[in-house]
């Protein structure tokens, strides 16, 4: 039990905004239902709570947005409170906008993906833990003059992985917005997980910078 706590702790993941994932040790589920096209760079800082292991991280994402699919990879450099060592994940995930358009100010997706965390420590070695989401967003379009504003709340179930462990299943929210000044913008993110009876949470933000394609 103590070696699937600390394996659940020290993944509290992501990937894509906007797009989405819960797939980067430290990161939250970014999301962005509304999607969108061409290309998004991001940088991101998560804050944990001392149940989903405290520490920092740090990571860069970046995301391809056409017609109404979005896929992404990113990376973080997670380090836990007391560790020595920052673990790196790496992780891809594709978003498929349901409902939602210009005119529309309801946007609907579907998220999934797929990540790994290399050499978490346990008390009998350390392990490469994969992580899998499936799930769901909704978002609204605000009307404010000159900013591009997208709330947004995604619920996604998260599998955690590894050799000779039994295979982790919990559900998880992310409440977050995507404020769009331009090619640039800001997103924020808070994201909560049940890690076998105490709850697990990531404070997080960041910027991004996106570049349109030509006939997209």
């Amino acid at each position: 039990m103590r070696r699937m706590f600390v394996l659940t702790m020290a993944l509290a993941a992501a990937a894509a905004a906007p797009a989405a994932a819960q797939l980067l040790a430290g990161m939250p589920a970014w999301n962005s239902p509304k999607g969108g096209s061409g290309l998004t760079l991001s940088a991101d800082y998560g804050l944990p709570n001392s149940d989903a292991g405290g520490g920092d991280a740090y990571g860069i994402r970046g995301s391809f947005g056409f017609s109404k699919f979005t896929v992404a990879a990113g990376y973080s450099g997670y380090q836990a409170d007391g560790a020595a060592d920052r673990l790196s994940s790496f992780g891809a995930g594709a978003a498929f906008q349901l409902l939602g358009g210009a005119l529309n100010p309801v946007n609907v997706n579907l998220v999934g993906g797929i990540g790994t965390t290399g050499n978490v420590p346990t008390g009998v070695g350390d392990l490469d833990v994969k992580t899998y989401y499936a799930g769901g967003g909704v978002s609204i379009n605000l009307p404010v003059p000159g900013f591009a504003i997208e709330p947004y709340l995604s619920v996604t179930n998260r599998w955690n992985s590894a050799s000779g462990v039994d295979t982790q299943s919990d559900l998880g929210w992310t409440l977050g917005a995507n404020v769009g000044l331009g090619m640039f913008g800001l997103h924020v993110a808070y994201d909560s997980q049940d890690y076998g009876g105490t709850t697990g949470s990531i404070v997080a933000f960041g910027a991004h910078i996106g570049f349109g394609v030509p006939g997209m």
